[in-house]
């Protein structure tokens, strides 16, 4: 279990079609100290909040309303910014490109993905 400030001030972008999932993970990732951008559900709105580029950390579902966020995936990953998949779709579903993404499959343990997340932005900072 992370520790209640492990992303604190962290800010992190929830990209989540599905409301109670998507609900789910913003209060646990609000539980342990980060500030949640979203959750976004569509594919559009995520694009524009990616230009604005306010996070630091994404976990994005991989479909999105019957659109897949690849797109999203890549410039996140051009911007250098961390990010995971939370996904239903199995690992050869998923481009060679994102072939280093960690994929959480769902139906995932919220408080285990806010762990990892943690330490992703642990890495950040030091």
């Amino acid at each position: 279990m992370p520790s209640i400030q492990a992303l604190l001030g962290c800010r992190v972008l929830v990209v989540e079609d599905e409301y109670f999932p998507a609900e789910r993970l913003a209060q646990s990732l609000r539980q342990f100290g980060a500030k949640v951008v979203g959750p976004i559900g569509n594919l559009p709105d995520a694009m524009r909040q990616v230009e604005t580029g306010d996070f630091e950390i994404a976990v994005i579902d991989l479909n999105l309303q019957g659109e897949m966020a690849f797109p999203l995936a890549s410039i996140i990953q051009q911007q250098g910014i961390p990010y995971v998949f939370a996904t239903g779709y199995e690992r050869d579903a998923i481009p060679a490109e994102f072939a280093s993404v960690k994929r959480w499959e769902k139906p995932f343990d919220e408080d285990m993905l806010v762990d990892d997340l943690a330490r992703m932005y642990g890495a950040m900072r030091f």
